[in-house]
């Protein structure tokens, strides 16, 4: 849908009686409130729905609080998961007043990379295609009290049930590491990953493929077709709707937390952008591994902003457990055709100069993907005007590396406190364009402390089990 006009027809016929107004928060949530269907007018995108915003995390303190969410008709649809029938519209958030982009909505962040993606001359589009890794369990159980706290997950699927009763058990069980594709009856969720993705579909999100992943116990990856950089946030905000939906509507229960598991792989969110200028991609060339020098002068500049980009791309402690050596995970800030432990790896399915892109792999589904893909932009950005090359690429086995030529290699933040501190000693090329603010970065920084600090102030189970009896 295009325009109001359309949208309001589109509700028309599928008759619609509420209008569900989404948008999302600084954390990457999605948030709604829901009025009837004659309240949707053509006037309402452009003056916008009237909320308050001080209950918003991050946002406005309650003397101030009046906002406007303004709906975008191009991501109109018809929301499956609600009994009456229900027009769902994803909207920016403006200032009452003023009438401003509030500078502290993510959509809106997200935007202001495209404008000045096409100000700086450079290009025109940035297009993104995430692989968003998540689990499905059968059920999540977890408490924190002052004198005591615990978790536990569960999968029909997983290794640890090979001893269960199951009345009968058979005995297909993935082990660790080895979820990645087998058929059923190992893969016991082929129908639903089926419904995950054809429900996507009908709501305007190109899926590509979907497949088990490597972990057991449920990790799954449904790919969609690339974007823009704010229609593919959009879309990753409904497929992070759709899976959870669809795995409750089974009993069951989807998580995109990094890394749920001990042992296994995390989940991450391989991030594929490329540079596009009048038509044509500016990241082919005769360079390496068919790259154009703007592409490597890209690489350099996310691999030179790379720690500091972790604390928008990997934004919880649980990033940091997975983003640990052995589990494929990207900790090396090396570009690579070839090498997935590479935070740079260069897709060489295709000769086509239209399919030339890089794949960073970094990034987790704990990311607002607003903010990490304006972030990823602006890095990039900054490596082309600066001019900033790589360097030589890394196509050895970094698990074989001898150590003294390992420790040459650059590493990611390892810990959220680590890249909280880089960002705060590194985030200038954030402020170009007033895509991100000082003040956002401020309150980011701030929050994410907050976050690191109630982690740092628990005690640990583990930590009963290593140090009780000193």
């Amino acid at each position: 849908m295009s325009t109001p006009k359309q949208v309001i027809e589109m509700a028309r016929k599928a008759g619609a009686r509420m209008v569900d107004i989404k948008f999302v928060d600084t954390f990457g949530t999605w948030q709604h409130f829901t009025c009837p269907i004659e309240e949707l007018t053509e006037e309402v995108f452009s003056e916008g729905f009237g909320f308050d915003g001080s209950s918003i995390r991050g946002w406005k303190s309650i003397e101030a609080s009046d906002m406007l969410a303004l709906p975008d008709p191009a991501t109109a649809f018809i929301d499956p998961f609600n009994a009456v029938p229900t027009l769902s519209l994803t909207c920016t958030i403006h200032e009452t007043g003023t009438r401003e982009p509030y500078i502290r909505d993510p959509r809106g962040i997200a935007q202001r990379a495209e404008r000045y993606l096409e100000a700086t001359g450079i290009g025109d589009t940035a297009y993104f295609g995430p692989e968003a890794e998540f689990f499905i369990f059968d059920n999540v159980q977890y408490d924190s009290r002052a004198n005591g706290c615990f978790y536990t997950v569960d999968s029909i699927e997983g290794v640890w049930n090979t001893g269960r009763e199951e009345h009968p058990s058979l005995g297909y069980k993935i082990r660790h590491k080895e979820g990645y594709f087998p058929v059923p009856p190992a893969d016991t969720q082929q129908d639903i990953r089926n419904e995950m993705a054809l429900t996507m579909m009908q709501l305007g999100v190109k899926v590509e493929r979907q497949h088990h992943e490597v972990a057991t116990a449920g990790q799954a990856e449904i790919d969609y077709r690339f974007d823009t950089l704010v229609r593919a946030a959009d879309a990753m905000m409904v497929f992070k709707y759709v899976v959870k939906n669809v795995a409750r509507k089974h009993g069951k229960t989807a998580t995109f937390m990094p890394k749920p598991l001990f042992g296994d792989n995390g989940s991450g969110m391989h991030t594929h952008i490329s540079l596009w200028k009048k038509g044509k991609p500016l990241f082919a060339g005769n360079e390496y591994a068919g790259l154009s020098e703007l592409a490597l002068y890209f690489i350099g500049g996310l691999l030179k902003h790379a720690r500091a980009l972790c604390a928008i791309c990997n934004p919880t402690t649980n990033s940091y457990k997975r983003l640990v050596p052995g589990y494929e995970a990207p900790v090396n800030l090396a570009y690579s055709a070839r090498n997935r432990s590479a935070a740079v790896r260069i897709p060489t399915y295709s000769e086509n100069p239209k399919a030339r892109r890089l794949e960073y792999r970094p990034p987790d589904p704990a990311a607002n993907p607003y903010l990490a893909f304006a972030a990823l932009l602006m890095a990039g950005l900054d490596g082309i005007q600066n001019k900033i090359h790589p360097g030589e690429p890394l196509d050895k086995n970094i698990y074989e590396l001898p150590p003294e030529e390992l420790k040459r290699v650059p590493q990611v933040a390892g810990s959220l406190l680590e890249a909280i501190e880089a960002l705060e000693q590194d985030h200038e090329f954030l402020l170009k364009g007033d895509v991100f603010t000082r003040e956002f970065l401020e309150m980011w920084a701030a929050m994410k402390r907050k976050e690191h600090d109630a982690i740092r102030l628990r005690p640990h189970p583990y930590e009963f089990f290593l140090y009780y009896d000193v």
